[in-house]
């Protein structure tokens, strides 16, 4: 299995399909670039290279005692660009990748990236404080760390119902849905899992949403549970100089049912524009 070796020895683990054009994919916690599997097949269907890769301490990546931060996730990810050399980049993440990758393109990207899809992302930053109201109570976090150094197990089956949307009526998402969010969340390493929670949380992208310059997708579902929009989406189009906002009205955090086709139409339309 192909890996790449960080500056302070992590191995990060990376899936490359197809060729043309790159697309590189980040995903949400606790996931890794399985979640991404669909999506990767039908760009690269449509003659694009699709790459991607799991975050460190998830998935197949090195369980690192240390660099569980935003900083050392973007840094691991232009680790990966540079070592594949990919230019005309188009970047794409989802929750916790959404941060990642804008990380990555303000801080490392340069003249590299062409184009950022996120959906559901963490930007500009989700934990409540008197300059965010909007945001997600510091609690939260809190109730999330205590279920992953608890009964993770149990945890992870649990918070896929909201994940998910199941816990909504006329919701079409199968159980195998989500026993798939709990058996990628079960390989997540408990470290990484317990820090990447401020991570995605405490991070502030306000200046790394300024600092674009290509044109953004900002992709959001109007009734995500995990990251609700009037803190995110709705924030980061204000932020970005070339941003579109699209919204998906009653669609969940993950994608999945109708609103991956959904934004997997929208997607391709981005890449192939």
């Amino acid at each position: 299995m192909p890996y790449i070796t960080t500056a302070d020895g992590a191995e990060i683990f990376y899936k490359d399909w197809g060729s043309g054009q790159p697309v590189l994919f980040s995903h949400g916690w606790p996931l890794n670039g399985d979640a991404w599997d669909v999506e990767m097949k039908l760009v690269a269907d449509h003659g694009f290279r699709a790459i991607a890769h799991d975050r460190r301490g998830h998935g197949r990546s090195s369980q690192t005692w240390t660099g569980n931060d935003m900083d050392t996730y973007a840094a691991d990810l232009a680790a990966l660009v540079e070592a594949l050399d990919l230019r005309d980049l188009i970047l794409v993440g989802h929750s916790t990748g959404g941060g990642e990758v804008v990380r990555y393109a303000a801080r490392h990207g340069g003249d590299r990236v062409a184009g950022i899809v996120t959906a559901g992302a963490v930007p500009p930053i989700m934990v409540k404080s008197d300059a965010n109201p909007e945001g997600t109570p510091l609690e939260a976090f809190d109730g999330i760390r205590a279920g992953v150094l608890g009964d993770r197990s149990a945890f992870y089956q649990e918070l896929s119902a909201a994940f998910f949307g199941t816990n909504r009526e006329g919701s079409t998402i199968s159980q195998g849905q989500r026993d798939q969010f709990w058996r990628q969340g079960m390989q997540v390493g408990l470290a990484g899992a317990y820090d990447c929670v401020k991570a995605f949380s405490e991070t502030d992208f306000t200046s790394d949403l300024q600092a674009l310059t290509v044109p953004v997708l900002l992709a959001h579902g109007d009734d995500d549970q995990i990251v609700p929009i009037a803190a995110a989406a709705l924030k980061s189009v204000e932020l970005v100089p070339n941003a579109t906002l699209k919204v998906y009205p009653g669609a969940p955090h993950g994608i999945a049912g109708p609103y991956q086709q959904a934004f997997d139409a929208d997607l391709l339309a981005f890449i192939t524009a």
